[in-house]
């Protein structure tokens, strides 16, 4: 059988893939430890659960419009104002069915046949394949070790083209956890002004940053920039609800206009129950999202040190995001693997403890660890690993 071209060239989520196979070794008996998964390992607060309980019993499971319910997107109005200063009108916001979808929807509308758009590596999995089903190019641009995962402007400048369409830009970023700072935003906002390149700010992370560290929307650097800028969010990490599917876009009204046109002909709208749940995540009480912020920052701080001291790991400490995104090449070859997806391969396997090789986020020297489940666990993931070392060695 022959499949559209734009789907047989699309590389499986290796996320989802690990993911997986975790499940199913777990299924079979095994007792694995699942560090692959990108979501945090608490329940959806309380709060919110009874708020989509209410909707359904007052009758809120029909149709809503295609953007989104209006209250929700005055909700996300008000947050981002509240949060980031920045003024948006609802008919600048779309809400989807997750801000996977809502990133899906942009470069549909976004990019035409041979359109080139600047991805920084590492990236998350998925940038480039979105792309590509929008028959775009992906243009990777190296962020360096040795500048914490982060590209430059100098870099940047070198890799657009008069095919350059859009920047995507991930801060705190999946899987490195890093975060730009006011001033690197500032300095890469007014290159994408200067060269009239779209500015794709992927924004799922912002609540969770860490050690005093403060997230900065490359949208508040200017209005200038702001109006270069389509920011990227949702309440998946932020409130633990990542099986709810709700995101949103925020920009200019053109560029809103006609991905809502794209939704109404494919997702007709996003679950209505949802909504009314992230409506209650966004209205109501805040505090267990910095409760679940406070969890995760222990979690690090604990876990980072015990990782660091495994023989052949190198690891950046992150500001945000759950993620660990240590250098294991060396580790590899110390325990006669030939490259880090063998290892990690084998670290599934035979300690049964999975992790995501880097190479699905363009770093194959890496590999990436969730910390989005309990400290016991990953206490007891790093003792396995240790231990598998060392045999090895």
């Amino acid at each position: 059988m022959k499949l559209a071209h734009r789907v047989a060239a699309l590389t499986p989520s290796s996320t989802l893939a690990i993911t997986a196979k975790a499940k199913e070794l777990k299924a079979g008996g095994h007792d694995v430890i699942g560090l692959g998964a990108g979501e945090p390992d608490f329940n959806t607060p309380d709060y919110i659960i009874e708020a989509a309980v209410k909707a359904m019993k007052e009758g809120h499971t029909k149709y809503t419009p295609s953007a989104g319910l209006p209250a929700l997107k005055q909700a996300i109005c008000k947050k981002l104002l509240k949060d980031q200063q920045l003024e948006y009108k609802p008919n600048e916001v779309i809400v989807g069915s997750g801000a996977k979808f809502v990133l899906y929807a942009l470069f549909q509308v976004l990019l035409n046949k041979d359109d080139q758009v600047i991805i920084p590596t590492p990236y998350w999995v998925s940038y480039p394949e979105q792309v590509k089903l929008a028959e775009g190019v992906p243009v990777y641009v190296e962020g360096k070790e040795e500048n914490n995962f982060k590209v430059s402007v100098d870099q940047l400048e070198a890799a657009i083209t008069d095919k350059t369409v859009a920047l995507i830009l991930n801060s705190p970023s999946n899987p490195t956890g890093m975060l730009y700072s006011k001033e690197e935003l500032q300095a890469i906002g007014e290159l994408c002004v200067k060269r009239n390149v779209w500015i794709v700010s992927d924004e799922i992370y912002e609540k969770l940053v860490y050690f005093g560290a403060k997230h900065t929307s490359i949208a508040q650097v200017s209005e200038e920039v702001k109006a270069k800028t389509i920011i990227i969010n949702g309440h998946s990490k932020s409130h633990s609800m990542t099986g709810w599917r709700i995101g949103y876009a925020a920009g200019p009204q053109e560029i809103i206009k006609s991905m809502t046109d794209l939704s109404s002909h494919s997702i007709s709208n996003p679950t209505s129950i949802a909504q009314y749940a992230a409506l209650a995540a966004y209205e109501g009480d805040q505090k267990p999202v910095e409760i679940m912020r406070q969890a995760f920052e222990q979690r690090l701080d604990v876990i980072y040190d015990k990782l660091v001291n495994i023989p052949g790991i190198s690891c950046i400490k992150p500001k945000g995001a759950f993620y660990l995104f240590p250098n294991a090449k060396k580790c590899a070859k110390l325990t006669g693997y030939n490259n880090v997806d063998e290892f990690a391969k084998a670290l599934l396997e035979e300690a049964l403890v999975a992790v995501v090789p880097g190479s699905g986020f363009g770093a194959p020297d890496n590999m990436r660890l969730s910390y989005a489940t309990s400290l016991d666990q990953l206490e007891e993931a790093i003792k396995r690993i240790v231990k598998f070392v060392e045999e090895k060695m």
